[in-house]
């Protein structure tokens, strides 16, 4: 077991607990995100796809937007009735199924192209990445896909990085890097072909209220704290970013990471 997967299961996170933050404060895939995937024509008008731990619909919702048929997936409820109000007032029409990635129940062979944004790693990923392979038509595609904030030494997100691992020592993800090399070794294990991935930066605007409310809906804070500690976490990261980071808005340093595979 890589230290990666010990991580994630020691952390035990229910996004449910922060669908209303979650919502209105993780904002999702930015276009460019789209953009590189319809340049290289991953994404098409009329495609049939699936959002696996599609929580509030982001990457469903831009897929749809783009003139696909969508199915988003989850666990959890509470996300998809924030996704599909986002979906009303966005104009689209997704339809959300409430299964497992590993086990979608759903016929096999059906889709153009399955999606998995942000979540991966809650996954059990060689049975996630078998699914993906049984519900894709031959010649569609997998992509995994990650939208990451990125600490630097001195930098805000590496202060509230800090701020999480004070107030929930079992959240041991941070310093991360926005690269994910074990999904493409996910992709070949479960047969995928012309296996690629790309990576490209990008500074998200975030005012104060806004950061609060995207570390709020984090694994390590109103997924996985009692809402006493939510509110002693925010109280301290809102007098953090008062002192130290006072400009509002802010740019906040992100890594679009995806990674593409072919089904046989």
């Amino acid at each position: 077991m890589s230290s990666a997967e010990v991580r994630f299961k020691e952390l035990r996170a229910d996004f449910g607990k922060t669908a209303s933050d979650y919502g209105r404060h993780r904002a999702g895939f930015p276009d460019e995100f789209f953009e590189r995937l319809a340049a290289s024509g991953i994404l098409r008008a009329g495609m049939r796809a699936l959002d696996l731990g599609t929580g509030t619909g982001t990457i469903a919702r831009g897929l749809a937007l783009r003139g696909c048929e969508v199915t988003g997936l989850d666990r959890s409820a509470p996300l998809m009735e924030q996704a599909a109000e986002l979906d009303r007032v966005a104009g689209v029409v997704v339809q959300y199924v409430n299964a497992a990635a590993e086990e979608t129940e759903l016929a096999p062979a059906q889709f153009d192209l399955v999606t998995a944004g942000q979540c991966w790693h809650w996954f059990d990923r060689p049975r996630a990445a078998a699914e993906a392979r049984r519900v894709l038509k031959p010649g569609g595609r997998l992509v995994i896909a990650h939208f990451d904030w990125i600490p630097l030494p001195g930098n805000m997100v590496e202060a509230t990085e800090k701020l999480i691992e004070k107030h929930n020592p079992k959240w041991k993800f941070g310093g991360g890097l926005g690269i994910y090399p074990g999904w493409p070794r996910d992709m070949a294990v479960a047969g995928f072909k012309k296996i690629e991935t790309f990576s490209f930066d990008i500074e998200a605007i975030y005012s104060h209220e806004a950061w609060r409310g995207r570390i709020r809906a984090s694994a390590g804070v109103g997924a996985s704290l009692a809402p006493e500690a939510v509110a002693a976490f925010d109280d301290e990261l809102r007098a953090m970013l008062a002192e130290r980071w006072p400009e509002d808005p802010l740019p906040v340093m992100h890594r679009v990471f995806a990674a593409i595979g072919v089904a046989p």
